[in-house]
């Protein structure tokens, strides 16, 4: 036998050898990330259930006051982050057993899909922002605060917050599309620039600044009494948001303008959906701790611990 033919004939069957090889790999990537997709879907039922309970209680159980209304919002906008979620999350589980749509009707929902992704994600930043914001406000100036402050302002700022949120998500899917994105077109690059510097240079130097002031706020009253829970609340809140949401921001811009190499955008969408389903599980669990009185040995419900957050609390601190 020819040394060409064996030589060629060992070749191919190396080159078998790594295809192959490369195939399972991919398989085994996939079966991972669905064991994450099946992982987090569990974990967004808990997000749901404590969301879906806050909501109720926030609306119908407990007297509303300015507070309330923003933290209701707030959980609307978790609540629904979290199914759309869960929904994408379902849509890739069945990709992997073959039951993927049509691509004309796969490519609408997907479309549908991120716009209600992007404008819920806004819109829970922007109502977190205002609810540290005004906390911190009536905390350094109490007179001014009750005397000027009009009854219905937060209904009126969760109204305009949330059609801020929409109209950035709007933009952010519409305008800067992926082919727009991948080729960094102008209007793109103007989108992408604005929501950076609104999430960046606007909303995360607000918050950091009112969870200092509260936080230097609750430890001037541990030397004489229990600080109002909602100071808390807010304090942790925004701590998890910072620490969950905005890296994966800063993230995404450096990878669009190429200052950051990085693997293909998709694993970076995935990671940022795990991180955000994570701060909006977490939220209602933190204010049923925060809210709950640890020096009772019965266990008060959940409609106590929130009417302590987010009623009483707030009141005595408001005085």
């Amino acid at each position: 036998m020819d040394d060409t033919n064996i030589t060629s004939g060992n070749e191919t069957d190396v080159n078998d050898t790594l295809l192959q090889d490369r195939r399972l790999c991919t398989e085994d990537h996939k079966l991972q990330l669905h064991a994450v997709d099946a992982v987090f879907l569990g974990i967004c039922v808990f997000g749901l259930v404590g969301n879906i309970v806050v909501f109720w209680n926030l609306c119908f159980r407990i007297p509303r006051n300015k507070y309330t209304v923003y933290i209701a919002n707030l959980s609307a906008a978790d609540t629904l982050l979290i199914a759309v979620v869960a929904l994408t999350l379902v849509a890739q589980i069945s990709n992997m057993f073959g039951l993927s749509p049509a691509q004309e009707v796969a490519c609408p929902f997907y479309q549908f899909v991120d716009t209600f992704y992007y404008s819920l994600v806004y819109s829970g930043k922007n109502i977190l922002t205002a609810i540290s914001v005004e906390r911190c406000i009536s905390a350094l100036f109490p007179l001014w605060y009750h005397t000027h402050r009009p009854k219905k302002f937060s209904a009126a700022a969760c109204a305009v917050l949330w059609c801020l949120g929409i109209t950035e998500g709007l933009l952010d899917v519409f305008v800067c599309a992926p082919e727009a994105y991948i080729y960094q077109q102008p209007q793109c690059v103007a989108v992408e620039v604005s929501i950076f510097v609104s999430a960046i240079g606007i909303c995360l130097p607000l918050m950091v600044i009112s969870s200092v002031t509260l936080l230097l706020k609750v430890r001037r009253a541990n030397h004489q009494e229990y600080p109002p829970r909602l100071y808390i609340i807010i304090i942790i809140t925004v701590i998890v948001f910072i620490l969950s949401v905005l890296p994966l921001n800063i993230f995404r811009f450096l990878t669009f303008f190429k200052a950051v190499k990085t693997e293909p955008p998709i694993k970076l969408i995935f990671l940022s959906q795990y991180w955000l389903v994570f701060n909006s599980t977490v939220n209602p669990y933190i204010y049923f701790l925060v809210g709950r009185n640890w020096n009772q040995t019965i266990c008060c419900s959940i409609r106590d611990s929130l009417h302590r957050a987010f009623v009483v609390d707030s009141e005595e601190g408001d005085c």
